[in-house]
């Protein structure tokens, strides 16, 4: 294949295609994003989702619809993309080009197939699955507002930010086995808090029970221990970006972080969206990061700063009550950007590995309604949030259903992540 690295050009992109997609769907033809499912048989495969359907790419492949596709064995068969990723970019951008020229309404190579619906299947027919296989899980703390919230609360009389906050991309190794795809439940997590004026510990349910908006990235391209990824190369090693949720049990937290930090108060859970959005789709929606005004090392310095507009909401629905939206946020607040984490991640000689999955950690904006837990929304629980006709919530309960949205839209573009929707259980 030789193609070289590019973004879709919009003029590459149909203006129809021969599948019926409705204008706010997520899933655009300018979209095109990857994931696992479970197919009707019971197989797995990694599939495209294009409006209310998918395109099974195992068999699009077996059918010999990616010539210039070669690989020892089937790319797209089994449960993650991993396989997909390692191909390399040339690869990602051979089959998003071809995807789009076999979705042209002008294309009959495969609208005009007997068993087309083998191939292009209804999303309500599937389930899925975490799109890849995660051998580690970094956590970052790269929004500043967030970071200057916290420290107003815990730190009143001191600095909101910590003296090395504005000079590195400050994160935390987390739980990869813990990470679960969309619509898997999670239960309230158990483990010892300090009650307010108390001497000793004690040990039962969390009652704080928080979630965490972020955005997350897939390594998609490995570097050798020893080895550095300068910044200025940084989004080449990424794939794409998802939805996340990182879970946090706030009174846990508080009482286990000295002098290590989270331990129990986020390793229970983490959950993220179905679909993986790529960079190519992405960058349109490209703009100008925040302007940091401290002085950064000489490794951690862009020559093009930039980050994504991405548009985040969170609804939360308590009981037969309708969803009411507490967040509305955008990724584009964020002090560090992608680039700067995985440099800074990797400087030391740390080695990614495909499918490693490192989030941003808790995007929130400038104003109240832009705070993306419920620790900042309701001010560590004074000031409770409305959430339905005398229902409040000063942090979450049992029952309560969680679901993160996020997209990117111009004029006549629109590209979203669906979302991550998850039930929260009492703990056993």
């Amino acid at each position: 294949m030789k193609i070289d690295r590019m973004s879709t050009p919009s003029f590459l992109v149909p203006e129809k295609s021969w599948i019926e997609i409705s204008p706010d769907s997520d899933f655009s033809l300018h979209n095109l994003p990857y994931g696992v499912a479970r197919l009707p048989k019971g197989e797995t495969a990694v599939v495209v989702a294009v409006g209310d359907y998918v395109l099974n790419l195992s068999r699009l492949y077996k059918k010999g619809f990616f010539p210039e596709l070669k690989a020892k064995k089937n790319p797209f068969r089994g449960h993650s993309l991993n396989a997909f990723i390692a191909l390399g970019r040339p690869a990602w951008t051979y089959v998003r080009h071809r995807l789009l020229a076999l979705l042209n309404s002008k294309n009959q190579e495969l609208q005009s197939r007997k068993d087309l619906s083998k191939v292009l299947i209804p999303q309500s027919l599937l389930a899925f699955l975490l799109p890849v296989e995660i051998s580690n899980y970094t956590d970052f703390y790269s929004s500043m507002e967030h970071a200057s919230n916290v420290g107003k609360m815990f730190r009143p009389d001191g600095e909101a930010l910590l003296p090395n906050w504005k000079h590195i991309p400050v994160g935390y190794h987390g739980r990869a086995s813990s990470i679960v795809v969309s619509g898997y439940p999670i239960r309230r997590p158990k483990g010892q808090t300090l009650p307010e004026g108390a001497q000793v510990p004690v040990f039962g349910p969390s009652r704080l029970l928080d979630f965490e908006l972020e955005m997350a990235f897939v390594v998609g391209k490995s570097n050798a221990l020893g080895e550095s990824v300068l910044v200025d190369e940084a989004e080449e090693h990424v794939f794409g970006m998802v939805l996340f949720n990182d879970w946090s049990a706030r009174d846990i937290q508080k009482w286990e972080y000295v002098p290590l930090g989270p331990f129990l108060a986020k390793n229970f859970a983490s959950s993220m969206s179905p679909w993986v959005v790529t960079m190519d789709a992405l960058q349109p929606f490209r703009t100008e990061a925040p302007v940091q005004d401290t002085e950064v090392l000489p490794y951690l310095k862009e020559k093009k700063r930039g980050t994504y507009d991405i548009q985040l909401f969170v609804d939360i629905q308590a009981g037969a009550l309708a969803p009411a939206t507490v967040c509305r946020s955008n990724f584009k607040y964020l002090y560090w950007t992608m680039a700067q984490q995985l440099a800074h991640h990797t400087v030391g000689g740390c080695n990614m590995q495909i499918g490693d999955v490192c989030a941003s950690g808790t995007i929130s904006g400038p104003s109240p309604d832009s705070f993306g837990s419920m620790l900042e929304l309701s001010w560590k629980g004074s000031k409770p949030l409305q959430i339905g006709e005398g229902v409040e919530r000063g942090f979450l309960q049992d029952g309560d259903v969680v679901e993160m949205r996020a997209f990117c839209e111009k004029p006549g573009v629109r590209v979203g992540f669906g979302s991550v929707k998850t039930e929260i259980l009492p703990s056993n």
